[in-house]
């Protein structure tokens, strides 16, 4: 059985429709759930070892390794089925949303940091630390994940592709 067939007949029917009208989404949500973790492996690994004093720093080099991890499976795997584009400009405009969300993601951290003093020695380190986690990993993630879900499918992924033999095929053998 292929997966998305044991899948369908693993989650109750009454959540199903929902499920399917939301699979795009839920495709978008877990690829930047894993470069979430990436994202945030990376950051404080680069803070608590070469980067110890540009914090800003590496948490963009940590956004920038998961960008390009997230264009790999954003485009095989949650917008599959959009397209519109040729690859070049498809590329292209992805990573123009994604440094303008990169842009918005470090907001939170840099006024966390610079404008409310959250550091040491004005705070404990754990304290620091914890602030730096909320604001750059929690706060400016969500904020740059909602924009890059509009302009994603707004510039980059913009037409839905229907392919008409998998939907003959589908109209064939219904779920049951």
């Amino acid at each position: 059985m292929n997966p998305s067939k044991w899948l369908v007949s693993v989650i109750p029917g009454r959540i199903l429709p929902v499920v399917i009208a939301y699979a795009g989404f839920i495709r978008f949500a877990l690829v930047g759930l894993f470069t979430f973790v990436l994202t945030t492996v990376l950051f404080f690994g680069l803070k608590v070892s070469v980067l110890d004093e540009k914090p800003v720093t590496a948490f963009s080099i940590a956004t920038l390794v998961a960008t390009i991890v997230s264009y790999v499976l954003n485009r095989e795997w949650s917008f599959a089925e959009r397209g519109g584009r040729s690859a070049r400009h498809e590329a292209s405009l992805f990573f123009v949303v994604s440094a303008i969300a990169l842009g918005i993601s470090q907001i939170p951290l840099a006024m966390s940091r610079y404008v409310f003093d959250f550091q040491a020695p004005a705070i404990s380190p754990f304290a620091e630390h914890l602030a730096d986690f909320v604001s750059g990993s929690i706060i400016g993630t969500l904020v740059a994940m909602a924009f890059r879900w509009w302009a994603f499918r707004k510039w980059v992924f913009p037409e839905l592709v229907v392919d008409d033999d998998v939907v003959e095929q589908a109209e064939k053998e219904p779920l049951d």
